[in-house]
């Protein structure tokens, strides 16, 4: 063991691991398939990078989180460790380099978003990775299909282990997962032998908090008005909200940006560095917004809507108090939104005759004959296609959905290609750009010198990069390599997240399509149940917030928190019912000898009027006592 503390030294400055750490690297090292279950914030990216770095060869990450596959490989290389990543947006020829490096240099980490484990060139380059030491399967519940977000693309990581010409052990990881979803996961991944490391779920200095209020905007204020230290995370169904609840919080003096999966990929990165770096204090967002993000003094995650399961509730509300202080998860509720929630199970799940005629819709859309369209992959407009079709959305998106996990097609909503810069004029005719002045010249400049090859191909640029190069705004930038298209001088393709459709197979005749038990049936029932699970979380006030997340995920504890809203409800009851039986002794020591006594006589108590009222009724209720006109005794001691 002492190798992977010197190596937890070395690379990362820490003396000793965290929580069940220790037990997964030696589980994983010694090359046994792992499954690791540890709560957001709990460290488990160093369960697979220090025992790679104590053993030769390279670990393939797979992981769906491009946001956070782009930040651990930039950790990684700032610590002189060799690491690369392959994931949408890249062009064929960077991804043969990446992948061709990771073959015969020494690098330690490839990461891999699961959309890529299917292409040809992937599965055809696998076999000569002869230096692989482990695969480790990110988010993994997203492999099960009993579990809250899942990933048809990661079925397939299984067949990876029949294409390695030797036996590589599995770490998968994941911080959500029920006892089901467990089991699951173990068997999809083909674990040699069950092998499971639990972390408690347990955050003990994490409140849960369930707020009914009938005006969400000015209850929001409260808390944070309440809650005064420390940044702030509020969750929000859809991006129009973001922007309007972040617009009402900056009229009330609480600095707040918005952030949803619309905006580009530079705003994204502004909104989010200002937050880190608390230039704002409040991030109102979208659940596109938390993953991969370690900000240790977030104080507060407030949910303004319900999200789909305690799953994912337990995910966003755990991104508070990473640090270990006292810190709140508040989910607010009011009695409508059990009927708005328990709506999106046929906005999830629309009738199969819907599914259907969107499949051939989609057909039409794209003039795909019968027998005809398996591999070609289309742009989709989803507001263009509902205009020609008169479909809803929302409807639309789920159809989608459905029929890519039944196989028929690919529906990437995910994309992000980023922009591409090809010169189409010779190097010597350059000299004519100087006519766009000292900015245009700049820019030249830059492009010429950070990319190689800008003649011969198209080359992938970060326009966000060439500003900090040259110190123009991201805005001018777009603007001048327009102008220079326009002028035929280079070509430009900006960067592009629009949806995809690519067929998987060809198209059949809709009414032979075909949808599972376990793509839909099943799939909607257990959604359906998700969604039951948190309505009884945010409407039930008997049981204790923590025992309740707790129990869901399989850990079963006698002891409540004493601090969540029911914990502190019932202790003030408790208290409430002590002074209530303290007033009635009072009385009737009071009455002791069951004469007659004037009701005036209960002033001499020197108690709270209401309080003395409302104990005196309920001794009248009790028999206790009774009271005739202006006088009362004692009938029997309480």
């Amino acid at each position: 063991m002492s190798k992977y503390l010197d190596i937890l030294h070395e690379y990362w400055g820490y003396e000793s691991f965290r929580g069940i750490q220790q037990d997964i690297i030696e589980s994983i090292g010694g090359g046994r398939d792992t499954l690791g279950l540890m709560p957001t914030g709990g460290g488990k990216s160093l369960c697979f990078q220090v025992p790679t770095m104590a053993h030769d060869g390279l670990c393939l990450v797979i992981t769906p989180l491009i946001a956070l596959m782009k930040d651990q490989v930039c950790s990684l290389r700032q610590r002189g460790i060799k690491a690369e990543a392959v994931h949408a947006g890249m062009m064929h020829d960077d991804i043969v380099r990446v992948i061709d490096n990771c073959i015969l240099g020494d690098y330690k980490f490839l990461y891999v978003s699961p959309e890529r484990l299917e292409s040809d060139l992937f599965r055809a380059k696998l076999p000569y990775m002869r230096n692989l030491c482990m695969i480790c399967v990110d988010e993994a519940h997203c492999v099960s299909q009993w579990g809250y977000d899942f990933r048809p693309s990661y079925l397939q990581i299984a067949q990876l282990r029949h294409l390695i010409p030797y036996p590589v052990p599995i770490l998968a990881l994941t911080a959500t997962a029920t006892p089901r979803v467990v089991e699951d996961i173990q068997e999809r991944l083909e674990f040699k032998e069950k092998n499971v490391f639990s972390m408690s779920f347990e955050r003990k200095n994490l409140i849960y908090v369930v707020r009914e209020t009938a005006n969400k905007e000015e209850e929001i204020v409260h808390i944070l008005t309440s809650v005064p230290q420390g940044s702030a995370i509020v969750y929000v169904r859809n991006r129009q909200l973001t922007s309007d609840l972040c617009k009402y919080l900056e009229s009330k003096g609480i600095t707040a940006e918005n952030y949803h999966a619309g905006l580009t990929e530079a705003e994204r990165d502004l909104r989010q560095t200002n937050w880190t770096k608390n230039r704002c204090r409040v991030m109102v967002a979208t659940n596109a917004f938390g993953m991969g993000i370690d900000k240790a003094d977030v104080r507060l995650v407030i949910h303004y809507n319900m999200p789909d399961s305690l799953e994912a509730y337990f995910q966003e509300a755990g991104r508070a108090g990473r640090d270990g202080r006292t810190s709140y998860a508040v989910l607010l509720y009011n009695p409508h939104d059990k009927a708005t929630i328990m709506g999106r199970v046929a906005q999830n799940y629309p009738e199969p005759d819907f599914i259907r005629q969107t499949y051939e819709n989609v057909c039409f859309f794209y003039q795909i004959g019968i027998d005809d369209g398996a591999g070609h992959t289309h742009l989709f407009s989803i507001g263009k296609f509902c205009q020609v079709f008169h479909q809803f959305p929302v409807l639309t998106d789920s159809a989608l959905r459905i029929l890519d996990n039944a196989g028929y097609i690919e529906y990437r909503t995910d994309n992000d290609q980023k922009s591409q810069v090809q010169f189409i004029v010779p190097k010597e005719q350059l000299y004519r750009l100087h006519e766009g002045g000292e900015q245009m010249e700049r820019l030249m400049e830059t492009l010429l010198r950070t990319y190689t090859g800008i003649f011969a191909k198209f080359v992938l640029i970060d326009e966000m990069h060439l500003s900090h190069l040259t110190g123009l705004s991201v805005e001018l930038i777009y603007q001048m390599l327009k102008s220079l298209a326009n002028q035929r001088v280079i070509d430009y393709i900006p960067h592009n997240n629009q949806p995809t459709i690519t067929f998987l197979q060809p198209r059949i005749e809709t009414v032979r399509l075909n949808l599972p038990p376990m793509v839909y049936r099943l799939r909607k029932e257990e959604y359906r149940k998700r969604i039951e699970g948190i309505v009884a979380y945010a409407s039930e006030n008997d049981t204790c917030r923590s025992r309740v997340l707790l129990n869901y995920f399989g850990e079963d504890t006698a002891d409540d928190c004493g601090q969540c809203d029911v914990c502190l409800g019932k202790k003030k009851k408790g208290s409430s019912q002590h002074k209530q039986q303290s007033l009635k002794s009072l009385i009737a020591d009071l009455l002791a000898d069951h004469e007659w006594h004037p009701l005036t006589e209960l002033n001499t108590l020197n108690q709270n009027r209401d309080k003395l009222n409302a104990a005196l009724r309920e001794m009248v209720d009790e028999e206790a006592v009774e009271v005739e006109r202006s006088r009362i005794r004692l009938v029997y001691e309480s």
